[in-house]
């Protein structure tokens, strides 16, 4: 019997082989994907997250972010991994940063000036190394941020105190405009309005249709949103991102008409101090050839939409927070009436308006809308003991941090988490450093004139018993309320009537 096994008469070898060798195969496989594992492990295992697992682990969470959106995702993996947590977004490893000391770091640093996004879907926008918001170019962004600066500071900031409180009490007088049949306010689109008339008023001066432009920014928005972290072979397919590519057009062709207008403004100006603002600023810059036509028109198209897209948003909540929150709307209204009593408010009344300060900056951290900052590291670093390599994309989470650290009630909104000075490295709804929010110092004059202007003439309700805890919102690219809502408006009282002594 030993010889007849041992006989290769008998025995096929070539039989044998062929039956080994696939089992040989899976074992090598599997040998290999153990030891790329290990060593994936090795190299990641120093930062919380999920797994790489040959190349499954980035795919996955990839897809949660285009499947979640930026926000929720974040918060999903905040949530179950820590405040430090690598994940991966089109291949590059990302880091969420939730972390105060950790935010600090990158805020303060030059290294973090680059944004990250998709280079097609930025170019779909424009914002692909233009304007300010998204351009990722450090270079050519610090350039263009100059011109943002300045005109949104100095004379600018003061000038910015009468030209809103003229727009909202131009608004409020037609308020029927922006009613339904009911009589309830669509406060979104009167917000947006007043946001986007001051802002005209303010950085173009060209008259123009609003609500109009309003939908134009919303749709603008929408595509920005959707565009900023598809994949490359999206934009390949025509029929996905036709819609997208429609409404980003509709609004770079008003912008285009509305600069064109201006330049032809300029050009028949006696004096063309007349004429000076930050569109006339960045059309001279292009004659002298510092910036390209596109780059102009790109930086006026970011200027008019960055209030009506977020900080009408923050007042819109605002509202539904003081609805909900008689006692805190008792102390607003004793400070405006000891401040500014009956008289138009005045530029000078912006650093006693303190109760007012920390209701807005109390609801920007209870519910902030922009939760999320991105970032890019532009050299290697070291956070909080965790190597990070040039190219990282970073996203701090600051809407969560602002719920984790320092706070005395962090899961409730009351005034008494401001009731002392809070240190700006725990509290940062503008960021700061290098890249910090260019229009911070107006947006705080602005929300400060419009609940002033507004609560003087309004006792504001919602509609049954909405608040923002119960609000249906989208987490994304910022956080925003589900617009398909019926309960989004609200019922303004004007603050004479024998109804509003009632309450």
């Amino acid at each position: 019997m030993v010889l007849e096994v041992l006989n290769s008469v008998h025995y096929n070898i070539t039989s044998m082989v062929t039956e080994v060798a696939p089992v040989a195969s899976i074992a090598i496989l599997l040998l290999t994907g153990f030891l790329l594992l290990v060593w994936n492990y090795k190299n990641t295992s120093s930062i919380p997250g999920p797994g790489y697992f040959l190349g499954i682990g980035p795919l996955i969470s990839y897809c949660r972010f285009l499947w979640m959106g930026n926000g929720s995702a974040c918060n999903y993996y905040n949530k179950t991994y820590g405040e430090f947590v690598r994940v991966w977004i089109y291949g590059e490893e990302t880091l969420i940063i939730s972390k105060s000391s950790s935010v600090f770091h990158v805020m303060k640093h030059s290294h973090y000036t680059s944004r990250f996004g998709s280079k097609l879907g930025l170019q779909s926008i424009g914002m692909h190394e233009k304007g300010v918001i998204f351009n990722n170019n450090p270079v050519l962004w610090k350039a263009v941020r100059t011109y943002f600066m300045k005109a949104l500071s100095g004379p600018g900031l003061v000038r910015t105190v009468t030209v809103c409180a003229d727009s909202i009490t131009k608004h409020l007088d037609r308020l029927e405009e922006v009613c339904n049949e009911s009589g309830y306010v669509d406060v979104l689109t009167l917000v947006r309005c007043i946001m986007l008339d001051t802002s005209n008023k303010l950085f173009l001066g060209i008259p123009f249709n609003e609500r109009a432009i309003v939908v134009k920014i919303q749709g603008y928005f929408d595509a920005w949103q959707a565009l900023l972290l598809k994949p490359d072979i999206f934009f390949k397919i025509s029929w996905l991102r036709r819609k997208y590519e429609k409404s980003v057009e509709e609004l770079k062709e008003e912008m285009e008409i509305l600069v064109e207008k201006k330049r032809n403004r300029i050009s028949v100006a006696e004096k063309l101090e007349d004429s000076m603002d930050f569109t006339t600023e960045l059309i001279l810059a292009e004659k002298r050839g510092d910036l390209t036509r596109e780059n102009v028109n790109q930086c006026v198209l970011e200027m008019l939409i960055a209030a009506p897209d977020t900080m009408s948003v923050s007042v819109f909540f605002m509202l539904f927070l003081i609805a909900k929150h008689p006692l805190v709307e008792e102390a607003i209204m004793k400070e405006i009436q000891t401040v500014v009593g009956e008289r138009d408010i005045r530029i000078d009344d912006m650093q006693k308006l303190k109760v007012v300060e920390n209701f807005i900056y109390e609801s920007m951290r209870y519910q902030p809308v922009v939760d999320l900052v991105m970032r890019k590291a532009l050299e290697d670093d070291v956070i909080d003991g965790y190597p990070v390599k040039k190219g990282t994309n970073i996203i701090l989470n600051i809407g969560r941090m602002h719920r984790l650290e320092f706070f005395p009630k962090p899961n409730e909104f009351t005034l008494e988490n401001f009731a002392k000075n809070v240190p700006y490295r725990y509290f940062q709804p503008f960021g700061f450093g290098p890249r910090a929010c260019a229009g911070k110092y107006i947006a705080m004059v602005m929300m400060k004139v419009i609940l002033v202007t507004l609560l003087r003439r309004f006792h504001v309700q919602t509609l049954q018993g909405q608040c923002v805890e119960k609000m249906q919102k989208k987490n994304d690219l910022s956080l925003h309320p589900d617009e398909t809502s019926d309960l989004l408006g609200m019922i303004f009282i004007p603050r004479n009537s024998d109804k509003c002594l009632d309450h």
